[in-house]
C-alpha cells in the first residue's frame, strides 16, 4: 500500500459476491475510504468484515471535500474512492475528484471490477466491437432532444443509463429520433430481479407502457444504418416532426427542421405527417 495514493475501487452493482480479492484488501488497508452515499459502502464494508473511516464525496460537496481528500492525500494518508455501485468515476462525482488529484500529481491507481454498462453491453446481442458510452441522458426535454438529435448518425452501439420514472419518456424520445432500432435494455443486473429485454423500441415503448419500470436500466441501442433505406429515413423523420410538436414547435416549423436534419423533401415529409395523422399518430 503506497502512501499519498489514490485507489479507485470497482464496488458490486448488485450482488455483493462480485467483490473483488484485491478490492477487498485496498479497502482494508487504505487510511479512509471516500464514498458517494457513505450509508451504501457502510454495507458493504459491514458485509467485509472491514471497519474504516469514511467521508462522504457527492455532487453537493465537490469543491469542499474534494479539497480535503486532495489534503490527506498529500500529507501522505492513501485513499480509495468508491461510488453506490459499479466503477468511480463513470456517470460519477468521483470524476472531479480524480481530476483533482491528477492536476496535483497524486497517484492513480484502478482497482478494476464491475461495471452494467460494459454487463449489459457483453449481454445485449448487439455489436460490441465498437460502442459510446452516453451514461444519463439531460432531463430537460429540448437538451435531450439535442443529444439524441447529435448521436442520430452515430453508426456504433450506444449505451445509457436511466432511472425508472424517466424510462418511458427516453424510449419514447428516442423511437422519435432514431426510428425503430433494435434495443437490448438491462434492469437490476446481478441483482434478485436481474432481466434482459432484446426487441425493438416500438416494442419495447408497448412493453413498458403495460409494465411499471422498476429498477435501473441500462440501455444498449443499435447504431444508425449507413445503408439505411429512403423510406426508413422518411419514417424516422415523421417520428422526428412528433416529436418536435411535443415540446412546442409548429407543424410548419417542426417539419422544416426535420426535414432539414434528415435531407427529406419538405413536402414529402408534410404528406407523410398528414396522412399519419388520420391514422391516429401521436400528436400529429
Amino acid at each position: 500500500m503506497t502512501a499519498g495514493t489514490l485507489y479507485l475501487v470497482a464496488t458490486p452493482i448488485g450482488n455483493l459476491d462480485d467483490i473483488s480479492e484485491r478490492a477487498a484488501q485496498t479497502l482494508a488497508q487504505v487510511d479512509f475510504v471516500a464514498a458517494e452515499d457513505t450509508r451504501v459502502t457502510r454495507k458493504l464494508l459491514e458485509h467485509l468484515g472491514i471497519k474504516k473511516r469514511l467521508v462522504s464525496y457527492h455532487e453537493h460537496n465537490l469543491r469542499e471535500s474534494g479539497e480535503n481528500i486532495v489534503g490527506r492525500l498529500q500529507s501522505g494518508d492513501s485513499c480509495a474512492l468508491v461510488t453506490d455501485a459499479g466503477t468511480p468515476g463513470i456517470s460519477d462525482p468521483g470524476e472531479g475528484l480524480v481530476r483533482l488529484c491528477a492536476d496535483a500529481g497524486i497517484p492513480i491507481i484502478a482497482i478494476p471490477g464491475p461495471c452494467a454498462a460494459i454487463a449489459a453491453l457483453a449481454i445485449s446481442g448487439l455489436p460490441t466491437g465498437r460502442f459510446v458510452f452516453e451514461g444519463f441522458l439531460s432531463t430537460a426535454r429540448k437538451n435531450r432532444f439535442d443529444r439524441l438529435n447529435a448521436l442520430k448518425a452515430e453508426t456504433r452501439t450506444l449505451i445509457f443509463y436511466e432511472a425508472p420514472h424517466k424510462l418511458m419518456r427516453t424510449l419514447s424520445d428516442m423511437l422519435a429520433v432514431f426510428g425503430n432500432r433494435r434495443v437490448s435494455i438491462s434492469r437490476e443486473l446481478t441483482k434478485m430481479y436481474d432481466e434482459t429485454i432484446r426487441c425493438t423500441l416500438t416494442e419495447a415503448n408497448a412493453h413498458f407502457s403495460r409494465t411499471p419500470p422498476r429498477g435501473e436500466f441500462v440501455l444498449i441501442v443499435e447504431g444508425a444504418n449507413v445503408y439505411e433505406a429512403p423510406e426508413n429515413k422518411l419514417e424516422q423523420a415523421a417520428f422526428a416532426v412528433s416529436a418536435y410538436v411535443d415540446i412546442g414547435l409548429s407543424m410548419k416549423d417542426a417539419v422544416k427542421k426535420a426535414a432539414e436534419e434528415s435531407g427529406v423533401p419538405k413536402n414529402a415529409l408534410y404528406n407523410t405527417v398528414i396522412k399519419s395523422s388520420e391514422f391516429g399518430i401521436r400528436n400529429l
